[in-house]
């Protein structure tokens, strides 16, 4: 499984988060506390997107190889601020291509998307939903990669202007109906509002003064950290922090 960390809330540098912090993202590549889905260590590839200003589309830095080899990030997430970002450590499943395409986050417009799981029985479980997707879009597909096609799927919801929690949400229902068992821990960002789920897998929630963070396993020791309930969803927005059952129509 892989690894993720969002953040949305006054500006600030990534970077301790990324590095600095205890059980920081790269402590996490290669000494992850909870990998109940399989593997030991996430090391195809890395991402981290962030916002450059009020109202501008997000930037990202991905490579295909492990974060503790990428010399660029380090002072790069030290000169960035950012009041949203979203970053992540890959663990690809068997079988799928590591290439830099294949690792979150994923960008479109004013999105910011990860995937932290597997979606059981991937290609042929996905292939009926794939169906409702133009096929342009089937044919520009960053990597034929699960996480790619969800978030194929997913963005195809928002741009018909659907809320993004019931987007999420929806997603989240039709693709545990095609693939049972399936892993769908998601963060989804536009620098205003951030999501995340818990899908038979882990995330923590830490509320502070300057903001909200959502991560795979928390950062540090802080006794804010809590547990986001499995099948759950939580947004993150400038008036406070909503959790949410993924169980019934979420809106």
């Amino acid at each position: 499984m892989c690894r993720h960390i969002g953040y949305l809330g006054e500006p600030l540098s990534p970077a301790e988060a990324l590095f600095r912090a205890p059980h920081s993202l790269l402590v996490q590549s290669y000494a992850p506390a909870d990998m109940r889905g399989g593997g030991s260590v996430n090391a195809d590839g890395f991402g981290l997107g962030w916002y450059p200003g009020p109202g501008s589309p997000p930037l990202r830095h991905r490579r295909s190889t492990p974060l503790w080899t990428d010399e660029t990030l380090p002072p790069l997430a030290a000169a960035v601020t950012s009041g949203a970002f979203v970053a992540a450590v890959r663990n690809g499943t068997t079988g799928l291509p590591v290439t830099e395409a294949a690792a979150a986050p994923f960008t479109h417009g004013r999105w910011l998307f990860s995937h932290n799981g597997v979606v059981r029985g991937y290609p042929d479980s996905l292939a009926e939903l794939a169906k409702t997707l133009p096929v342009t879009d089937l044919l520009t597909l960053e990597a034929p990669t699960d996480s790619v096609v969800l978030w194929a799927l997913l963005r195809a919801r928002l741009a018909t202007g659907e809320d993004p929690l019931t987007a999420v949400a929806a997603l989240t229902a039709a693709v545990e109906a095609a693939a049972p068992g399936s892993r769908l821990n998601f963060l989804l960002t536009d620098g205003e509002t951030l999501i995340g789920t818990t899908w038979t897998h882990a995330l923590s929630v830490l509320e502070t003064p300057a903001g909200v963070w959502l991560a795979s396993e928390p950062l540090d020791g802080d006794p804010r950290w809590r547990p986001v309930p499995d099948h759950h969803a939580v947004r993150a927005t400038a008036a406070g922090v909503d959790l949410l059952p993924l169980t019934q129509e979420t809106r």
